[in-house]
Order: C-alpha cells, then structure tokens, then sequence
C-alpha cells in the first residue's frame, strides 16, 4: 500500500516510515502542514498518518481543506492531544480515527489496514489463527501450542511470536522487530530483543527435536524448519 506521513517530529516520523516499508508499503514523509497539504491532494495515497502540531499549518486545518475540496484519503490523526475533546474535535474535523502518542507500531498498522479495507470494500481477512509446522497461534483466544503443548506467553511474546509467524521464512531485523513489538520511544541500541527472542525460543524449542526459531548472526532472527 502507498501511505502519506505527515509528521515534523524525526523520531517519530522515521520510526513510522521505516516500520511501514518494513511492512512492505511505499511510504512518503513530509514534515510540515503546507507540504503535507500540497501532496495530500494529489489524493494517490491509500491513508495518510497526520500529526496535528505542525510548522506552517496545522494539522487541523490541513485535514478540513482537503475534505472541503473532496479528499476522501482515509485519515489517521497521531497526535500526543489525548484528550476526549481533542479525539471528539479531530473525528469531527475529518479524520477517521484517532491514535495517540506514544504508541504501539501493530496497532498503528492495524487500524491502517482497517481504514484501507474500509474505504476500498476490501473485505477483513477471516483468519484468527496462525500457524506454521505444528506451532499455532490463536489470535483470538490468545492461545499458542506447539504440538499437543500449550505455551504460556507475555504480551511481548505474544506480539513476538505472531510477528513471526506472520513471516516464516524471512529474516526479520532486531529494528524490524523493535518497530512491530515496542514503540518509537523504545532505545533501539538495548539488547532487550535478544532477551526476548531468547526467552520465546526456550518456550517455543525446548523439548522438540525441530528448531524453528534460528539466529542469523549479524543479520537477525528467522522462523524456519531446518
């Protein structure tokens, strides 16, 4: 998918666009209200992620002229207003939804693809389970097993471990890893991803004879048979 972020914030803004062409999107960052304007009305995005306090034009303002001059690109406010008047006024504004700051990227991206399948018609993937070789993962019971076992995860285990299994068979990056299971604040330079990796890889291998979870060294982590 193509995606618009509007955001003057450098931290933010390139913790969204690297996540999102992690994802496998095209993503174009501008970094104030007049030039977000200017490309958000050549309406060939499928959202736009906007930020509300911008230099030269607020985000605001630059949501209500598009609407007024027939933009219907799905709009996604990130904004640190978290109040219910500041979500209340941004909704009203035009956009069509609202996610405050800080937060998680798998939310951010799905709520993205909920505004893209609204606005295309594009149905909701029916799938509540993952699964690959004998792991399994229930998205909605929140379940995982391996085998005829039952794994107890954390919730950063849990976002972990879907994340793989939503990509089996490619190397994911420790920054790929820290922008789908932490958020932007998080210090990309901590090794709090090989500790969690490792601990999912105790829970997920120890016992069977099949690895699946693998170290490539310098590179990252891979979910695969050997």
């Amino acid at each position: 998918m193509n995606f618009l972020v509007i955001e003057d914030d450098e931290k933010i803004g390139a913790f969204v666009a690297r996540g999102l062409e992690q994802e496998g999107h095209h993503v174009d960052w501008v970094k104030d209200g007049h030039e977000g304007l200017a490309v958000g009305r050549e309406a060939r995005h499928d959202a736009l992620v906007m930020d509300l306090m911008l230099p030269g034009r607020d985000g605001m303002s630059v949501i209500r002229q598009l609407r007024q001059e027939r933009v219907t690109t799905p709009i996604l406010v990130l904004s640190a207003k978290s109040s219910v008047d500041d979500r209340v006024a941004g909704l009203s504004g035009g956009a069509d939804d609202y996610l405050t700051k800080p937060f998680s990227f798998a939310e951010l991206v799905a709520r993205l693809q909920a505004l893209v399948r609204r606005n295309t018609g594009m149905p909701a993937a029916p799938a509540t389970q993952l699964s690959y070789a004998d792991l399994s993962l229930d998205l909605l019971t929140r379940r995982a097993t391996r085998g005829d076992r039952t794994i107890d995860l954390q919730a950063k285990e849990f976002s972990l471990l879907e994340y793989f299994l939503r990509n089996p068979d490619r190397v994911l990056s420790k920054t790929m890893i820290l922008s789908r299971v932490w958020d932007y604040t998080f210090d990309p330079q901590t090794n709090v991803v090989d500790v969690l990796v490792s601990r999912l890889r105790t829970k997920v291998d120890r016992g069977f004879e099949t690895r699946l979870i693998h170290t490539i060294r310098g590179v990252g982590y891979v979910l695969r048979q050997d």
